[in-house]
């Protein structure tokens, strides 16, 4: 997970404080000794993370004891605040131009991502209710062109391309093509190289100075560390860039370039491309991404995936069953909630949300296939099991589980696993408002096991 070992070490330098009454100028000297070494093998720039110290030094040195709050989590929330205001405070929305199309122009060097960024950030303005169009202007790279063609039709989203064309011409023409066939946005897929060059920013400034797009974004690799940070200076520093969207932060990112692109280039992350699926992009939340990595979780980030994912109609369906009563749910309902969990993307990185959860994971071996098994036994039933769970007797598990190709055990195990679902909805609609009932909901969540390890 993204910024697992950074956490770590984090978490390790606060627990050393927790337990004092108040907080003395030794304290916060040698946690912010265990602080700076955690940031700076995080591979975070040294200027910053020299200035991020002594902006938490001079805010802790001193600092009365909030009444709700011992030293260590004192600590703790000033160093979340000056994290977040590192990576800049608040998210950085896309702006919008007063003509159509809006303009954004990605770059970045190869290796980085930018293609696929440009499908993924199509699919998100799609979501958003725009008509996007993809320009393909890296006239260089082998299958350059071949390659967003089928990330546009994997987001049903054309792509406007002439071949090995001069880019500059194309790119105006892709305009005009914009403008006659309605699309309010064109999103420009630039050439990359393996390294910051001339040739390559001469050619992106004449793109640049040719449609004056709104926004020029920088794709960068997370997994890069400070060299992502070196390419988004020299980037910015020739054509001025307005953001830059990070890529591979659903990977093990030690967190440097995350932590010192805002402060080195003044310039916000505005997404992070959490996955290889389509899907997988996100606005850049500051506050969020603080307390992922101080080990505090990201609830917000988990409901919005949530929402986005669950099919509003199956979820209202549940809902007036779960109303009317309980015990009518059933295992094709069973199912429904599994595959709407599965588009939510891994289960590490779901867990990794839950607040205090992400660090209890490190030793933690995730099976990011713990949902086939049981999708698998409730396939191999016939649609009349499914509704009437109650008549799976021993020879219809038998055959179940030999059409599935595991033990009765587990069928019975999956089956022990939606009773209690089933039992605790019930108890849970039947409590309504009453003081204890998510309270006896929890308690037997905590006592129930995983049927499958």
């Amino acid at each position: 997970m993204a910024f697992e070992g950074l956490s770590d070490k984090l978490q390790a330098a606060f627990k050393k404080l927790t337990g004092k009454g108040k907080l003395n100028e030794q304290n916060i000297k040698d946690a912010m000794r265990e602080v700076r070494m955690a940031l700076l093998e995080a591979d975070v720039n040294y200027v910053v993370v020299k200035d991020f110290i002594k902006r938490v030094t001079e805010r802790c040195v001193g600092t009365e004891i909030l009444s709700s709050l011992n030293a260590g989590q004192q600590v703790i929330k000033i160093v979340n605040e000056e994290l977040t205001s590192l990576m800049g405070g608040s998210n950085a929305k896309l702006t919008w131009s007063s003509s159509v199309p809006t303009i954004y122009m990605l770059c970045g060097l190869q290796g980085a991502g930018k293609t696929t960024m440009c499908g993924k950030l199509a699919n998100y303005l799609i979501r958003e209710g725009k008509k996007p169009l993809l320009a393909a202007c890296d006239i260089y790279r082998p299958a350059a062109i071949k390659q967003l063609q089928v990330v546009g039709e994997q987001v049903k989203v054309p792509v406007f391309e002439k071949g090995t064309q001069n880019p500059v011409k194309t790119v105006k023409e892709a305009v005009e093509y914009a403008r006659y066939y309605g699309r309010d946005v064109l999103i420009i897929d630039t050439a990359g190289r393996l390294h910051v060059d001339e040739a390559l920013m001469n050619e992106l400034a004449e793109i640049k100075a040719a449609v004056h797009p709104q926004e020029i974004l920088l794709v960068v690799d997370a997994m890069t560390g400070q060299d992502a940070v070196n390419v988004a200076k020299a980037f910015n520093d020739q054509l001025n860039i307005d953001g830059v969207i990070m890529t591979k932060l659903d990977n093990d990112t030690r967190g440097g370039a995350a932590l010192s692109v805002r402060a080195v280039t003044g310039k916000p992350i505005k997404f992070s491309g959490t996955g290889e699926k389509i899907g997988d992009i996100e606005p850049f939340h500051p506050e969020r991404m603080a307390s992922r990595i101080l080990g505090m979780g990201d609830v917000l980030t988990l409901i919005e995936k949530a929402t986005e994912n669950m099919d509003q109609e199956s979820s209202e369906k549940l809902s007036k069953k779960l109303q009317r009563n309980p015990a009518d749910i059933n295992l094709e309902d069973f199912l429904d909630q599994m595959q709407q969990m599965k588009k939510m993307g891994p289960l590490s990185s779901i867990l990794g949300m839950l607040p205090g959860v992400g660090s209890k994971l490190k030793d933690v071996e995730i099976d990011e296939n713990a949902l086939k098994k049981p999708e698998a036994i409730v396939r191999s039933m016939t649609p009349q099991e499914r509704r009437h769970p109650d008549v799976l007797n021993a020879s219809r598990r038998k055959r179940i589980a030999a059409g599935a190709g595991v033990t009765v055990q587990d069928v019975n195990a999956l089956m022990r696993q939606f009773d209690q679902m089933r039992q605790m909805m019930k108890q849970m609609v039947g409590s309504g408002k009453k003081k204890g009932a998510m309270r006896r909901m929890a308690a037997q969540m905590n006592g129930m096991k995983p049927p499958f390890r």
